[in-house]
């Protein structure tokens, strides 16, 4: 049994409710998102499993909650799934699926209830794949999601299982994972990933009795005409393949004991039974055109299977055109310095009366809206090599900021401490990550300019302090170029999987001395909201190469043979804040 976690446990981290429009952190476990004042939660909760849930700022006790969990489809990572707004060299998928954006808009239309958002990734990007590998595949996907389901606080929370492509997979090993599906789960959704189903696997005898159990409950399948589908001159699918007939077989089953109601709709041919519990819609095809990702974005695939019976067209029907195009977040990436920034001295003489929560803020907002210096933008290759398990070697180049996060321009600048919720955000609108012990080391040894801690001894956490030992390492470094890897001048907030020993902790490691011995071992003794001058925030990009091929870092920190690469700890299950 499930165990639920009641309203009464929820924690509020830090206030963060002013122009940055930011809400307070409600949700344990749960961290800052930049866009759109929602939280969002990080973990590797199962054996080769990421997920990454999303929810709203302000999270109603008073409402019902629904669990949106989506499996995502073969080849495309959690946040390609999830989608961003285009931008010059990012790879197709951010721009298909758009499921956060089509959850925003669910909120939008269905006020009276919670949302919360999980999208599940296989760590071989194919949940067919990750399953032919695991025996207890089913039992496992089965358990996930329980432990998704427990970080949702609240009492009877729904389930909507919903999946793209070969994310069906996972859905049909739910459905392998024990003899009924659970009460909790009140709508499933295909988009044109219904392949697997097998009527030998009772996978229809499941759905039927789940669907006569409760009349609320409701079966979605998007699908369209693939039998004729050529690519470079070849079919696409084998003669017994794609989800038009996997469609075809589930609607035969279904027929055998319900009653099929066939309307046409345009394009769609609609089958409908059980009172609109069970809704087919089959896209025809006329042009031949490969729609499997179109279906799910374009169309609002997702977004009239979370909403059926009740699809209004003003809320996008199937067909679209996007619903959602205004919930759409920007891309990652660091903003242009805005031409009224401030500098790096006026900003600080503008924190010294701030309370440390409203400092955050303050923080926060310039960082975020780009007023940074251009040096920290020029990112520096940093070359890792070692070996796996069995001996063979691996190469990973990572691209650092030359120094630490800090506000102003190049020629006024401060380097300035931040909690490691701050940083996250931060991290996460920039397409960062924060560093590993492992990585804080190599860069010390790529860094060109290594300098001699110079630690301070009183008043720690002020904001004077901060711009004090700033000023002491800019007298060090005099004579070296802005640009340059400078190192030995903090500690470094820090990724470790140490954060899953205790709640609401920072990590940090490092300042090393001149000889390469770090003044401060690898800790978690300060809560999360402590900051001194000595911390810094130092970010990483997402995107690695590894072995020649672009990767993403959390899946490579994660690795069974990559992580050596850029971790000293084994596997990072806790990859963020």
């Amino acid at each position: 049994m499930s165990r639920r976690i009641p309203f009464l446990t929820l924690v509020v981290f830090m206030s963060l409710s002013d122009s940055a429009g930011l809400r307070a952190e409600t949700l344990p476990g749960f961290r800052g998102s930049p866009w759109f004042e929602e939280q969002v939660r990080e973990e590797w909760p199962a054996d080769g499993i990421r997920v990454l849930a999303n929810a709203d700022g302000g999270v109603d006790p008073k409402k019902k909650t629904r669990l949106v969990i989506f499996a995502t489809p073969n080849g495309n990572s959690i946040e390609q799934t999830l989608g961003c707004a285009k931008a010059e060299g990012a790879d197709f998928r951010f721009d298909i699926q758009h499921v956060a954006a089509q959850v925003r808009k669910l909120r939008e239309i269905t006020p009276g209830e919670n949302i919360v958002l999980a999208v599940t990734e296989a760590e071989v990007l194919s949940w067919p794949a990750w399953k032919r590998t695991r025996k207890d595949a089913p039992a496992t996907i089965r358990k996930l999601v329980d432990t998704i389901r427990d970080w949702v606080p609240g009492k009877d929370v729904r389930v909507s299982l919903a999946c793209h492509s070969g994310g069906g997979s996972f859905l049909f090993g739910y459905f392998d994972g024990g003899e009924s599906i659970p009460d909790y789960v009140d709508r499933i959704v295909f988009l044109d990933a219904n392949y697997s189903y097998s009527d030998a696997d009772k996978h229809g005898d499941k759905l039927l009795g789940w669907l006569r159990g409760d009349q609320t409950r409701r079966l979605a399948v998007v699908a369209y005409d693939d039998r004729k589908i050529m690519l470079n001159g070849k079919p696409i699918i084998g003669p017994d393949g794609g989800t038009f007939r996997a469609t075809d077989r589930m609607v035969a089953r279904f027929s055998k004991d319900v009653k099929m109601t066939e309307t046409t709709v345009g394009d769609f041919t609609n089958r409908t039974g059980i009172d609109g519990q069970i809704t087919f819609n089959v896209h025809a095809n006329p042009k031949n055109q490969i729609l499997h990702t179109a279906l799910v974005g374009e169309m609002n695939g997702l977004l009239h299977g979370l909403t059926i019976p009740n699809d209004k067209a003003e809320w996008g029907t199937l067909g679209g055109p996007r619903a959602y195009a205004k919930l759409v977040q920007p891309a990652p990436g660091i903003p242009t310095r805005p031409k009224d920034a401030v500098g790096g001295a006026e900003f600080f003489r503008s924190l010294e009366k701030l309370k440390p929560a409203e400092r955050e803020t303050a923080i926060l907002r310039e960082v975020s809206r780009g007023n940074i210096p251009d040096f920290l933008r020029g990112f520096r290759k940093v070359t890792i090599k070692s070996k796996d398990q069995s001996g063979r070697e691996h190469t990973a180049v990572i691209e650092v900021m030359p120094d630490y996060l800090a506000v102003g321009s190049d020629e006024d600048f401060v380097r300035v401490p931040m909690t490691p919720m701050t940083a996250a955000r931060i991290a996460d609108a920039f397409g960062c990550s924060l560093p590993t012990r492992k990585i804080v080391d190599e860069l010390w040894k790529a860094s060109s300019v290594k300098l001699e801690p110079k630690p301070l001894t009183k008043d720690r956490g002020l904001s004077s302090t901060f711009l004090e030992h700033h000023q002491l390492i800019e007298k060090q470094r005099e004579g070296n170029k802005l640009g340059e890897i400078v190192a030995g001048t903090k500690k470094d907030v820090v990724i470790t999987n140490r954060l899953g020993e205790k709640a609401n902790r920072v990590a940090i490691y490092g300042w090393h001395k001149t000889d390469g011995s770090p003044i401060q071992p690898l800790t978690i003794v300060h809560v999360n909201w402590y900051v001194d001058y000595s911390h810094g925030v130092r970010l990483v990009k997402r995107a690695v190469t590894v072995d020649g091929k672009p990767r993403d870092i959390r899946p490579a920190l994660y690795s069974a043979d990559l992580w050596p690469l850029l971790s000293d700890e084994g596997p990072i299950t806790h990859p963020a804040y």
